[in-house]
C-alpha cells in the first residue's frame, strides 16, 4: 500500500500512465474493429452480447498476462533462427495472428464483392455466423492483441499498477465505443470495406513485425485516420445529395 502511495505522488508515474493509456486505447482500436465486424455477422439479438463477451475476454486475457510478466518478457527471446532472423514466441504469435487477419479480411471482402447468387446452394452461408464460432475467432485475436499490448506496456513502464490502470481504462473505452462503432459500420456499407482494408493492413503489419521489420505504428494509424476522414466526407456528400432540395 505504501508503494502505491509513493507511486501516486510521483509526477513521472502520472505521465507514464497518461502515455500508456493513450497507447493502449490506440492499440485497442484494432481489436475493436475486428470484434465489430465479426459480431455484425451474428443475428441482431445476439450482437451486443457477443461484443461484451469479446471485450470481457480481452480484459481477462490482458490482466492474466500482466500476472505472468516474467513469462511474457521471455516470449521476446529467440527460440530458433531462420532467414538470418531469430524468431521468438512473440514473433510466431504475431505472424499467426497476422495470417489469420489477412485470411479473414480477404474472405469477408470476397463475400461482399461477389456475394453468392440467389439460387446458389451456398447462398446465405456466411450471412450469419454461429455464436460459438464468433467468440472463438474473437478469443484468438484477443490473445494476439493482448500479448502485443502487454509487451508494449512492459516496454514503457516497470510498474504493474500503472499497467493495470491503463488496461482497465482502455477496455472501458472499448466498451463505450463498441456498440456505436458496430452500428456505424453496419449502417454504412462502404465503411465495412474500409474497416476490412484496415484489418488487411493490420494483418500485414503483424506479419512484418513477426519477421523483424519494425513498422512505426504512427504511420499506420495516421493512414487509418486519413482514410476514415475521407470516408467521413464521402458519407456527408451522399447525405447531402439525398437531402430534398
Amino acid at each position: 500500500m505504501e508503494g502505491l502511495l509513493v507511486l501516486a505522488a510521483d509526477p513521472a508515474a502520472w505521465i507514464a500512465l497518461a502515455t500508456l493509456v493513450a497507447m493502449e486505447v490506440v492499440l485497442g482500436i484494432d481489436n475493436l474493429i475486428f470484434i465489430s465486424i465479426i459480431t455484425n455477422k451474428l443475428p441482431a439479438a445476439r450482437q451486443a452480447r457477443a461484443r461484451r463477451i469479446g471485450i470481457g475476454l480481452a480484459l481477462v486475457l490482458r490482466l492474466a498476462l500482466l500476472g505472468t510478466i516474467a513469462i511474457i518478457v521471455r516470449l521476446t527471446a529467440p527460440v530458433f533462427e531462420a532467414f538470418g532472423h531469430g524468431f521468438s514466441w512473440r514473433d510466431l504469435i504475431l505472424i499467426a495472428g497476422g495470417l489469420f487477419l489477412v485470411w479473414k479480411a480477404t474472405k469477408e471482402i470476397h463475400h461482399n464483392v461477389d456475394p453468392p447468387a440467389e439460387g446458389d446452394m451456398f447462398a446465405g452461408r456466411g450471412a450469419h455466423l454461429g455464436f460459438g464460432a464468433a467468440i472463438a475467432q474473437i478469443l484468438a485475436l484477443d490473445l494476439v492483441f493482448s500479448i502485443d499490448s502487454i509487451i508494449t506496456a512492459v516496454g514503457m513502464t516497470p510498474h504493474v499498477p500503472i499497467m493495470v490502470v491503463a488496461v482497465l481504462a482502455a477496455v472501458a473505452v472499448m466498451l463505450l465505443a463498441a456498440d456505436p462503432l458496430a452500428r456505424f459500420i453496419q449502417a454504412n456499407p462502404t465503411v465495412v470495406m474500409l474497416a476490412l482494408g484496415f484489418l488487411l493492413m493490420i494483418g500485414m503489419t503483424l506479419i512484418a513485425e513477426g519477421f523483424g521489420a519494425h513498422v512505426p505504428k504512427g504511420y499506420i494509424y495516421a493512414a487509418m485516420a486519413f482514410s476514415a476522414l475521407v470516408e467521413g466526407l464521402n458519407i456527408l456528400v451522399r447525405r447531402a445529395k439525398r437531402r430534398p432540395g
